[in-house]
């Protein structure tokens, strides 16, 4: 996987920084009750000292920490080792480290079921976790995700250019938008960290040219995008995948490979819109969690799609991600962001609040 180069995470290496994301994760977002049984599972591709330091603050919360790590898979949704499944059906929370994630998983789905509260925070290390939760104020975030929210509640057509090519539109419709880096409240529920919301407009309504100019993953050979990868999509279909680089050309490969699979007939579908806001994140890193949450980026999500997002759900092999950079965002006509920078003057005032540079 591409991704940025970051400083050797020693034991000491932000330290302390790193105890208060825990902390925060655990409390603000997690929401742990003392007594509650959270599992935390990771991967041999996974930081094991944010593993350590989530079960630390869960302990330190009056939860009961259980750690799960075992060998990193090929690729992302596939099904667990049984007592890992076993783990996470009986647990009231879930945090998520494992770099192949096992969401979109029938061990997912199963835990979902039984009522687990669980986060999704895929290939998170020291550095992401410092960046992400423990300097983001998170209620300001949320407010900000709110604000989206409501702007496209209210509106019906989305459409979305970037400077590398993207012109994409689609109609909400009745759709709803989801603020996913909101805390974990309900039992059941799946929440991202903070900095994203996600919807799916109607399939029917999805046409234009999408183009990843940011980040892409899975494959795990991808990951930072050396060159843009351009699709072009009809009625909520990817029907072409071109490029002149060599990203371009291995997503197509693993795409295809993924729609020989079963369920393979859902693999070009689109999944999700998002747009991504955490103040923490201000380019792609490679690391997926990271890259949705690029500060007023896109991203677009491609084959399994949840029930969460609104309208029939479905599955694929397997769910990737890609992020647009620096996109304009117009609802119903009247643009919201202009090439990255919110114009829209309620976000502008709450990204003034926050002290995001330039507002």
């Amino acid at each position: 996987m591409e991704v940025t180069s970051r400083i050797e995470a020693r034991p000491e290496y932000l330290s302390y920084e790193a105890a208060l994301g825990a902390r925060k994760l655990v409390e603000e977002i997690m929401l742990v009750k003392p007594g509650e049984d959270v599992v935390i599972t990771g991967d041999t591709a996974s930081d094991a000292r944010v593993m350590e330091l989530t079960a630390q603050a869960v302990a330190a919360a009056g939860g009961n920490p259980t750690v799960v790590r075992y060998d990193t898979r090929p690729t992302v949704a596939m099904e667990p080792p049984g007592p890992v499944a076993g783990a996470v059906a009986r647990s009231q929370v879930w945090i998520e480290y494992t770099q192949s994630y096992i969401m979109h998983s029938e061990a997912f789905r199963t835990a979902m079921a039984a009522g687990t509260r669980y986060a999704n925070l895929t290939g998170m290390d020291v550095q992401m976790l410092v960046d992400t939760v423990g300097k983001v104020d998170f209620a300001g975030t949320t407010e900000l995700g709110k604000a989206l929210v409501a702007l496209l509640e209210a509106a019906d057509e989305v459409h979305i250019t970037t400077p590398a090519g993207t012109d994409i539109r689609g109609r909400n419709g009745d759709r709803p938008i989801n603020l996913r880096g909101k805390p974990a409240e309900k039992p059941g529920e799946t929440v991202m960290l903070a900095g994203q919301i996600s919807w799916n407009p109607l399939e029917e309504t999805q046409h234009g040219v999408l183009v990843f100019d940011g980040a892409a993953w899975p494959p795990n050979e991808l990951g930072l995008l050396r060159s843009p990868i351009r699709m072009t999509v009809e009625s909520g279909v990817v029907t072409a995948i071109e490029g002149d680089g060599p990203d371009a050309a291995t997503f197509r490969r693993w795409m295809a490979a993924q729609a020989d699979l079963p369920t393979g007939e859902n693999m070009y579908r689109i999944a999700h819109w998002s747009l991504g806001f955490n103040p923490g994140v201000t380019k792609p890193t490679g690391r997926i969690v990271e890259d949705e949450r690029v500060f007023g980026c896109v991203e677009l999500g491609i084959g399994t799609k949840g029930g969460w997002i609104g309208g029939a759900p479905w599955v694929a092999p397997a769910h990737t991600d890609g992020s647009l950079l620096n996109p304009t965002i117009e609802l119903d006509g009247e643009p919201i962001e202009v090439e990255g920078r919110y114009v829209h003057p309620t976000l502008v005032e709450i990204c003034h609040r926050l002290g995001i540079a330039g507002y």
